[in-house]
């Protein structure tokens, strides 16, 4: 009679080991099964290929001579009396592993910066919420608007384009005017505020931005550079400009929710035949829609609440006036490039140098002081042409006329009749007296 195997129960992996460990599952067991097989004098190899486990695991256990639980609790590190310090510092340098490694050391911390890192770590969990928590922040009638631009892609007609939008939202009444631009330039931001200041009648006494380029230049001591022409318009207008801290655009969330707003309800699946097409149904959008939906943060409609809005009023303020100039020279085509695009004057100015003024959606070309052209802006790489500008030149269509032939080609052909006359009488001519 054959007698069975013992059933031998192979152990984990050391993974899997100190994964069940830390489940508070013991393995006793299978260390006794170890120690029985090297004390019957199998080979460490074979027993580690049975049981699925490393040489160095079977070794350990014959070194420890049996099954011993794993200590709980954290293990010491030499990072230990640096604690305090870590936890003090850390948020200064913004949980900086190198620059916390290389105080320690100057501290007579010895370790490495792996064990900085795994030290670090739960720290930095702990206090992430200070990176995206924010309180919100409610102004009073008049105080202030919140501007910024949003980007999408739209169908102008038979051209994608990319669509920059402006959108300015009131801080109070979160009424919000929004318009089109083709771009982010200096212009357009005016035209928009200017846009948005006669819509609501009025002006806040600050708009605050998310530190654009166009109108930051940078900071100084804690104090913001403005773009010199519009620190002007500002004054002008009687509001003052703030920007946000850097990285901290979430302080002017109300402008951010409205631009998600007019991309995902006004602009949504729409196609126009023109820009002038679009910010007419923009302009149309913010009074029937905009203004008349009850608002998910005031539970009131912004068109009833901006009644309490207490803004500047414009008064008799005109335009501000501002030009970009550019000099150009008229090429032989009569096209003159402008902004990666090309627009035409008319053709008896090849040649020329010509001033281009540049307001937020035309360009004019005058020459000598006079406006010889006017277009709309188009995107780069458009060619713009007015035929008018080429009238003499541009045939309406059908073949060339046949240009007429030379007529006075002295090798060609009879001149005509030539009078032939004696030369005695040109001698007399040229004889004393022989005029007469």
């Amino acid at each position: 009679m054959e007698l069975a195997e013992p059933v031998r129960t192979p152990l984990p992996s050391s993974r899997e080991t100190a994964r069940t460990e830390e489940d508070g599952m013991l393995r006793e067991d299978g260390v006794r099964e170890v120690l029985a097989r090297l004390q019957r004098g199998e080979r460490i190899k074979a027993i580690a290929r049975d049981l699925g486990v490393a040489r160095n695991t079977v070794k350990r256990w014959q070194r420890l001579g049996g099954w011993r639980p794993r200590p709980s609790g954290p293990r010491p590190s030499q990072i230990d009396p640096y604690r305090l310090f870590v936890e003090r510092r850390g948020p200064e340098v913004n949980w900086n592993g190198r620059v916390l490694h290389r105080e320690l050391q100057t501290l007579g911390f010895a370790g490495t910066y792996q064990q900085v890192q795994r030290a670090i770590q739960p720290l930095r969990v702990d206090r992430a919420w200070a990176t995206v928590a924010t309180v919100r922040f409610e102004t009073t009638p008049g105080q202030q608007a919140q501007v910024d631009f949003g980007q999408t892609r739209l169908w102008i007609g038979d051209r994608l384009e990319v669509i920059h939008i402006f959108v300015f939202t009131l801080g109070y009444s979160r009424r919000l005017w929004a318009s089109a631009y083709p771009h982010e330039r200096l212009s357009a931001l005016l035209d928009g505020h200017e846009r948005a200041f006669q819509h609501f009648g009025g002006v806040p006494l600050e708009c605050l931005y998310d530190n654009p380029r166009t109108l930051v230049l940078g900071r100084r001591e804690g104090r913001v550079l403005w773009h010199p022409v519009w620190e002007d318009f500002a004054r002008r207008y009687g509001f003052t400009p703030r920007a946000c801290q850097p990285y901290r655009a979430q302080t002017k969330g109300k402008v951010e929710s409205g631009v998600k707003y007019v991309k995902r309800n006004a602009l949504a699946g729409r196609r126009f035949a023109s820009w002038d097409a679009l910010n007419a149904w923009l302009q149309e959008w913010t009074v029937t829609v905009a203004d008349q939906r009850v608002h998910g943060t005031t539970h009131e409609r912004p068109i009833e609440r901006f009644a309490r809005e207490t803004l500047t009023p414009l008064g008799s303020r005109s335009p501000y006036h501002y030009e970009r100039v550019r000099l150009r020279r008229v090429p032989a085509d009569a096209l003159v490039a402008i902004a990666a695009a090309r627009y035409s004057v008319p053709v008896e100015y090849v040649g020329t140098t010509v001033h281009v003024q540049e307001s937020s959606r035309h360009y004019e070309i005058f020459h000598g002081g006079v406006c010889i052209a006017r277009h709309a802006k188009s995107p780069r790489h458009a060619v713009v042409v007015d035929r008018a500008h080429y009238r003499g030149l541009l045939r309406a269509g059908g073949p060339a006329p046949t240009p007429r032939p030379p007529q006075w080609d002295p090798g060609y052909g009879d001149l005509g009749e030539v009078m032939v006359r004696d030369l005695a009488l040109y001698a007399a001519v040229a004889e004393p007296g022989g005029a007469s």
